[in-house]
């Protein structure tokens, strides 16, 4: 708790640590980068390349969240695998056991989970609904964004 208070008020957190997460949601892209649990790992691999990303959501053909699969999923458990990723499926190292947020969560209570358990990712809920990712880049981006909002505000007032 201490090292999350102290790096909020390092970064100017304190201001949006009431910030409901769904905040970071708008602020991104309504298309998720999704993967069926069937793909290769190979395939991911080259989605999460050509999408410019580490991590892809995992989900069904209902659109169901199912779970996560990052580069550090697939370096870790290929390695000690038996068969070559290209024969792996995304459902055989997938992430399923991750914490979740949930969209009346505040900004800080996302980054609170993040440091309690060493994630950098964390899928959002609105009930079962699954609505969209929020990463620990999203929420510096968003502090960023909220401290720079203020300060530019305090030089338009400063300039009258």
């Amino acid at each position: 708790m201490f090292r999350v208070n102290y790096w909020c008020r390092f970064i100017g957190l304190k201001l949006i640590s009431v910030e409901k997460v769904t905040v970071i949601l708008e602020r991104k892209q309504s298309h998720f980068k999704a993967v069926s649990p069937l793909s290769t790992v190979s395939h991911a691999l080259n989605r999460m390349n050509c999408e410019n990303t580490d991590h892809l959501i995992v989900m069904d053909d209902d659109e169901n969240f199912l779970g996560l699969i990052t580069e550090h999923d697939i370096v870790l458990k290929s390695l000690s695998a038996r068969f070559p990723s290209k024969q792996m499926q995304v459902q055989d190292i997938m992430n399923t056991h991750i914490p979740v947020a949930f969209v009346e969560d505040s900004v800080e209570e996302c980054m609170q989970s993040m440091q309690q358990y060493h994630v950098r990712l964390l899928p959002v809920f609105e009930g079962h609904v699954f609505k969209g990712i929020v990463t620990s880049e999203d929420i510096l981006y968003e502090a960023v964004w909220s401290r720079n909002e203020i300060f530019d505000g305090e030089k338009e007032i400063i300039s009258y």
